[in-house]
């Protein structure tokens, strides 16, 4: 894995927002793996060997319309990543309550949760809307001794701030094998001891039932796996889903009624939703 190569795409977008957002998520649902924002736009990387040059030239926001993009394409090793990456990271924080910082950032004792997060080629640093609006929600929640599934794990992060608000069991998994060992990497560096992290998909759930399943992953697999999260959350638990635009809640909350499933209440940030759904 590390003699791997990624494709880096420098794209410049015009207006910035919501371009880049639906754009990231065309991106992410034909295989790329990262993002990096920047004042014009962001970085994508993707395993070269993973490109594919079809999908890519399908994605219709290239071809035009309510935004103008523009990109430089190339090569870049993945032992790379982690020089440009600490160039351009910052810290940033969540309702006054929690930190998301690297390693080489200064400690914030003065907030209640400090998490270390060294993402690679994850995603999952909080700067997306959508991992943003799961820190969000999460600090709302009583997690103390509770069972959580942190589905699509990326970097570890929301499964990581919810075994630091007191839960007693916390699944991680991710379908990438690149996520998976990062997210060992970030559980062991904040000390988790309670958080396993899972190489797979929603097949890896069975009879483990959760007080609290979190997934942060695009529309599409959503749709497919609520049933699978219905089955294996508890009664009295909570659905925490983002990964969509406000324009997607219709169709997602249909699905999650047919399972008993209604929406309790919702975040938004630049068309990005953040959603509950109890039973």
């Amino acid at each position: 894995m590390a003699d791997a190569i990624y494709l880096e795409f420098d794209f410049k977008v015009e207006p910035l927002q919501p371009g880049s957002d639906v754009l990231m998520a065309e991106l992410g649902a034909i295989g790329f793996e990262s993002f990096m924002e920047t004042d014009t736009g962001f970085l994508a990387y993707v395993a070269k060997e993973e490109y594919q040059e079809s999908a890519f030239k399908g994605i219709g926001l290239l071809q035009g319309g309510f935004c103008s993009v523009s990109w430089v394409q190339r090569e870049v090793p993945q032992q790379n990543w982690n020089k440009e990456w600490e160039s351009n990271f910052e810290p940033i924080e969540v309702a006054g309550q929690c930190s998301v910082r690297a390693p080489f950032h200064n400690p914030r004792p003065d907030l209640d949760f400090d998490l270390i997060i060294e993402p690679k080629m994850s995603f999952g640093t909080g700067h997306h809307a959508t991992t943003h609006l799961m820190i969000k929600q999460i600090l709302g929640l009583n997690l103390q001794g509770k069972t959580v599934l942190d589905m699509g794990c990326g970097t570890g992060v929301l499964g990581i701030l919810a075994e630091k608000k007191g839960a007693s069991l916390v699944h991680a998994i991710d379908i990438d094998d690149w996520c998976f060992e990062n997210s060992q990497e970030n559980v062991s560096r904040n000390a988790c001891t309670k958080t396993e992290v899972i190489l797979g998909g929603a097949e890896k759930l069975g009879e483990q039932t959760y007080d609290l399943i979190i997934a942060n992953i695009n529309r599409n697999v959503l749709l497919n796996d609520i049933t699978k999260y219905a089955q294996v959350l508890d009664k009295k638990g909570v659905l925490l889903l983002s990964g969509f635009y406000s324009e997607d809640i219709p169709m997602i909350s249909e699905e999650c009624a047919k399972h008993g499933l209604t929406l309790d209440h919702n975040f938004e940030r630049n068309n990005w939703i953040g959603a509950k759904y109890v039973f």
